[in-house]
């Protein structure tokens, strides 16, 4: 059975206070035995040298056994707690006073002792004949034995028969009163944390259920973030992806719909001129010995013409393939973009031309100068050319004008031709949108000349920008790093 994150979370709390409190109860229980021996010892510390006093005439050139048992009799009457020892002065255990038992060994080490004597500061915890091994609380005094000085009396006040730990728990109120309370504490303790926990588990079970059902599809689900903690953190960090991701999947889905765009379109591109060559190729074999010379001409002229613009659709699509796996390498150098425009508008005047289009050269920056590959560029300002004769009427214009700015040289290709959509403005640089549905001669093109030169600009670390109004034209723009004119 797998437990869930609470229990467990729970039972190692519990572990954890359980076994914090055993431990805080045995440290009490050490702490209140050692305060007592230390208290006991501390009051009792001239006990033996009253006892010593009481004795020492019963134990100068001989024992008297009779007065001596009956008064140590009378003693451990009065203190059933304590212990008596006659030590030698090597330590060597020359008579013992127990109710019941005798010494485990027969010498105690004095070091303690003479510590005790000299006056150490207490606590100080000596040898138990009794349990060897074990020290406790005592007092001692100096006697003489049968003419024999520097022996000692030795008082064990916490004895054999002094309770043992348990005991002194049971009969300890203060002791009992603690373990209780902290018993209490930890019981209180238990409680409040397995219901934070259960409140924290809470909030994680609902992010669960978020993120199961966003992983299910349901791309709409987010986690309720609540407090700004590490749990909120992460609800923020899971809704920041979540968005992310449906951004992604949308772009997918666009970019799909628009690849079978492109299938459709380039299909289409592809299917009419090699329909058409190959009618007019038929044609001419069918008819060689009937056509003229001006018909076989101008029937090879349609095929040239279609065979032109199936290499230029291969071609833009080759360019931009190349484009976006960037094994394009731009060639950077200075050079005029005046001269660049004029080159650029005496290739298009013709077309131009044909097609009743204006195409002006606005060369008011003479002296400006750009950084760039001027291939690449020139390819990037003629797809926007191409595209604005294009989609102008016959008897409109179209301005190209290169401007110095703050930041570099910025060329913009104006029109007075049928603008664009509002709603489709920020798609025309998708490389497989294209505003025109139609497929028609004279709209032209795949869609692919803007996408290119976008491509081309951010190359050059520029960017390029459209502003247009429905029916009455467009305006693209694009910026390059200015650079000073070559020295000769």
């Amino acid at each position: 059975m797998r437990l869930s994150f609470f229990t467990k979370l729970a039972a190692l709390f519990l572990a954890i206070i359980v076994v914090l409190g055993v431990v805080i109860a045995a440290m009490s229980v050490r702490a209140a035995l050692q305060f007592s021996g230390e208290a006991e010892q501390k009051l009792n510390a001239p006990l033996a040298d009253q006892l010593a006093m009481e004795f020492q005439p019963l134990l100068h050139s001989s024992i008297d056994e009779d007065s001596l048992a009956n008064r140590i009799e009378y003693v451990l009457g009065i203190n059933r707690r304590i212990e008596l020892y006659l030590l030698g002065g090597n330590g060597m255990i020359k008579a013992s006073f127990l109710e019941d038992g005798s010494p485990a060994v027969p010498a105690v080490e004095t070091t303690q002792l003479d510590a005790f004597l000299s006056g150490e500061p207490l606590p100080l915890l000596g040898p138990d004949p009794r349990n060897p091994g074990k020290l406790k609380p005592f007092s001692v005094a100096s006697i003489e034995i049968m003419g024999e000085p520097d022996c000692y009396l030795y008082v064990i006040l916490t004895g054999q028969r002094y309770a043992s730990a348990a005991a002194m728990v049971r009969d300890s109120y203060l002791l009992q009163t603690t373990l209780r309370g902290l018993g209490l504490a930890v019981l209180l303790a238990a409680i409040v944390g397995v219901l934070l926990f259960s409140l924290l588990t809470k909030r994680l079970r609902r992010m669960e259920d978020s993120v199961s059902a966003f992983a299910e599809g349901d791309y709409s689900r987010r986690v309720d973030i609540g407090a700004r903690d590490e749990i909120g953190r992460l609800g923020s960090s899971f809704n920041n992806m979540a968005d992310r991701l449906t951004s992604v999947m949308d772009d997918l889905r666009r970019t799909d719909q628009l690849r079978r765009e492109l299938v459709a379109n380039v299909s289409h591109d592809l299917r009419s001129p090699l329909a058409s060559i190959r009618g007019y190729v038929e044609t001419i074999l069918l008819k060689d010995e009937t056509l003229t010379d001006e018909k076989r001409a101008e029937y090879l002229r349609v095929v040239l013409a279609n065979t032109e613009s199936l290499s230029d659709l291969v071609t833009s699509l080759f360019d931009l393939s190349r484009l976006d796996a960037e094994q394009v390498t731009p060639e950077l150098e200075p050079f005029s973009v005046a001269e660049l425009v004029q080159d650029v508008v005496q290739q298009f005047a013709p077309i131009a031309s044909e097609a009743g289009v204006s195409l002006v050269a606005d060369l008011q920056e003479e002296n400006a100068y750009a950084l760039g590959d001027i291939g690449l560029v020139e390819r990037a300002l003629s797809n926007l050319i191409d595209n604005a004769i294009r989609f102008t009427a016959s008897g409109g214009e179209v301005r190209i004008s290169p401007l110095v700015t703050a930041s570099g040289i910025e060329v913009t290709v104006a029109d007075t031709g049928v603008g664009i959509p509002a709603e489709e403005v920020d798609l025309v640089f998708d490389r497989f949108y294209r505003v025109e549905k139609s497929r028609t001669k004279e709209a032209g093109g795949s869609g692919l000349g803007l996408a290119i030169a976008q491509k081309i600009i951010n190359l050059h670390g520029g960017s390029i920008r459209v502003q247009s109004e429905l029916n009455r034209g467009t305006a693209f723009s694009f910026s390059l790093a200015g650079a000073a004119a070559p020295t000769v």
